[in-house]
């Protein structure tokens, strides 16, 4: 809050702020803040927004529930712009989407980059397309008992190696349950965002030591 008064609002009063998945990094909304709805998203950790249409201010989530939990807030050098970085309840875009920004206007030159978000990305489109030859779509085919089944052996197989201390193997190993396990959130209609928001929420892990039965 000490920061607060070196901002740069427009001549409006606003400032531009750039909401940021915490988790992800990707790029949620751009919105604009005055200075009374800055105030309020830090009093309340949650993002509160001026409307320049309706000229009014509104917090996210307030009739949809997607609330956005405010992490930290930074600002550029020149302090006329913000980047939120939010733990999000659900979908950022009025459309139902993850992100406001998914019409791709333009596309270069991309580097190779792997990403578990990419992978269960890909993994839906198996679902909904159903290539033929692909593993994904044979494990889709067969169900979620074989998928079950397929995530339980990957267990196994991570445990076996570890126990050998076989540091290799056992990359290799978690790598398959890994993917089994996406297939699974996917099958079942459970976004990876939903396990971040739930591992978030664990601030606190209790350490908890069996008590031995007297003799």
């Amino acid at each position: 809050m000490e920061l607060l008064h070196q901002l740069v609002f427009d001549d409006q009063g606003l400032i531009p702020a750039i909401v940021q998945d915490y988790f992800s990094g990707e790029v949620l909304t751009l919105a604009f803040m005055n200075e009374e709805s800055l105030r309020i998203s830090i009093e309340e950790q949650r993002t509160c927004f001026y409307s320049r249409s309706r000229k009014t201010l509104w917090r996210k989530g307030e009739s949809s529930g997607n609330v956005q939990h405010i992490v930290r807030i930074l600002t550029d050098c020149d302090f006329d712009s913000l980047v939120i970085q939010v733990i999000k309840d659900g979908p950022a875009c009025h459309e139902g989407l993850e992100s406001c920004f998914h019409h791709l206007f333009f596309e270069g030159i991309l580097p190779e980059k792997f990403s578990l978000d990419d992978l269960y990305h890909l993994i839906q489109k198996r679902k909904e397309t159903m290539p033929a030859g692909s593993y994904t779509t044979y494990l889709f085919e067969k169900g979620r008992e074989k998928i079950l089944k397929k995530v339980g052996e990957e267990c196994s197989e991570v445990i076996i190696s570890a126990m050998k201390n076989n540091r290799q193997e056992t990359i290799y190993e978690s790598a398959d349950l890994a993917y089994h396990l996406l297939v699974l959130l996917s099958e079942m209609n459970i976004l990876p965002e939903e396990i971040r928001n739930e591992l978030s929420k664990r601030h606190i892990i209790d350490k908890k030591t069996k008590q031995e039965i007297p003799q």
